[in-house]
C-alpha cells in the first residue's frame, strides 16, 4: 500500500479501465487489511484519503481472489472505513427505487399532487392554496 496519487490514479485508469476523474471513489485495502486508502476527484483536483486502523482489521467485502470491483454506496463506504463488519453482509442502504414500486405505493400520485402545488394530506384543498 505504497502507491500514491500517480500509482493509484493509474490502477484505476489501467487496471479497473475507469475514469479516476469521473467523481467516483475508488477504495484500495492493503493485503493486511490494516490499511485503506480512497481516491477521488473533486472537480478541481485529486484527494487521497487514508486510513490505518490500530486495532483490528477492515471486513474482507470480495468472495475471492478473482474479485477485484464491487460497488458500495457513500454510506456503506463511511460504515465500512469505521470498521462495520456489516458491510457487505446486511443490506444497510435502501435500494434503489424504481417507477413500478414508487406506482405501486402511490408515491406517483403524491409527487404529481405536489407539482400541482396541492398538498398530498388534503386531496381537496385547492392549489392556489387559498382557504375554502
Amino acid at each position: 500500500m505504497r502507491k500514491g496519487f500517480d500509482g493509484l490514479y493509474g490502477m484505476v485508469a489501467n487496471h479497473l479501465e475507469r475514469d479516476p476523474l469521473s467523481g467516483d471513489m475508488f477504495l484500495f485495502v492493503a493485503r493486511n487489511r490494516k490499511r485503506a486508502k480512497v481516491l477521488l476527484w473533486d472537480g478541481t483536483g485529486l484527494c487521497l484519503y487514508a486510513k490505518r486502523l490500530e486495532k483490528g482489521k477492515f471486513a474482507k467485502l470480495w468472495a475471492g481472489e478473482e474479485t477485484t470491483t464491487l460497488e458500495l454506496t457513500m454510506s456503506e463506504l463511511s460504515l465500512y472505513l469505521e470498521g462495520s463488519r456489516l458491510v457487505g453482509k446486511v443490506a444497510v442502504s435502501p435500494q434503489n427505487l424504481c417507477v413500478k414500486c414508487l406506482t405501486d405505493h402511490g408515491m406517483i400520485e403524491t409527487i404529481e399532487y405536489a407539482k400541482a402545488g396541492a398538498d398530498p394530506r388534503s386531496r381537496n384543498a385547492p392549489a392556489d392554496g387559498s382557504s375554502p
